[in-house]
């Protein structure tokens, strides 16, 4: 037998048993999270609580210290009238017991999905913790006030290009939308700008939330909360 041979053999030995998974094609080495097991009984003290949104605080605060990039990114899965599935990454603005909010320009594709079907799921993974929470819930609209409160707390160049950009929808050249932040630049000048009628924020109202913790060797940890007519109901699942 080639040398070559024998050693990528011998290679391939070591990694099944470092694996514990024999496979027969792509070899990739396993590396144990730094982070997973380190606080193996949090979700034990944790899930005897009784409202998810103080745990969701709770890891969210963690997750602003860990993560070096945007920790309020999750993933909004949407459908629209033809159950036809969508998902984009969105920022988490604000969150308590009523639910969880997000901005976006209602002329966009996920406003559309939105209107036919008002309901969507959120998906937050912080990679350097190891923890990821899904928010499945019906959908509405946040009260003009709040939005137009959050819109004042913008970078004026993001309010401009919220005024700009047409979401969604087909243009040219990237020049087409630089031409409209300059038309609208000059149409508010140095006066202050409103919250333009066609964007606001949705806010996702929590009927099931699940808390993930991964763990060596697949066996994470699995807590899920429903809405109950009182309260939450807590049960632990399979990972």
């Amino acid at each position: 037998m080639a040398a070559g041979v024998s050693d990528e053999i011998a290679f391939r030995h070591r990694f099944w048993r470092a694996s514990g998974r024999p496979g027969s094609g792509c070899l990739i080495r396993r590396l144990p999270s730094p982070i997973s097991g380190r606080d193996s009984n949090m979700l034990k003290t944790m899930s005897s609580k009784d409202d998810p949104i103080a745990l969701f605080r709770a890891w969210f605060d963690e997750a602003e210290a860990a993560e070096p990039v945007n920790p309020n990114a999750c993933a909004l899965a949407t459908a629209d009238a033809d159950r036809q599935p969508s998902s984009r990454m969105v920022l988490l603005k604000a969150f308590d017991e009523r639910g969880f909010v997000f901005y976006s320009n209602l002329e966009s594709r996920k406003a559309r999905e939105l209107e036919q079907n008002p309901r969507a799921s959120l998906c937050f993974y912080w990679k350097s913790l190891a923890r990821q929470v899904r928010i499945d819930g019906a959908v509405e609209l946040v009260a003009d006030d709040e939005a137009d409160a959050y819109f004042a707390t913008r970078d004026r160049d993001s309010q401009i290009g919220a005024w700009a950009s047409r979401q969604s929808r087909v243009m040219k050249t990237q020049f087409d939308l630089e031409k409209e932040v300059a038309r609208t630049a000059a149409r508010f000048g140095f006066d202050e700008i409103p919250r333009p009628a066609f964007w606001s924020g949705y806010r996702v109202r929590p009927e099931r939330i699940e808390f993930w913790q991964e763990k060596h060797f697949r066996l994470h940890e699995r807590i899920e909360y429903c809405a109950a007519d009182e309260g939450w109901t807590v049960r632990r699942l399979y990972p």
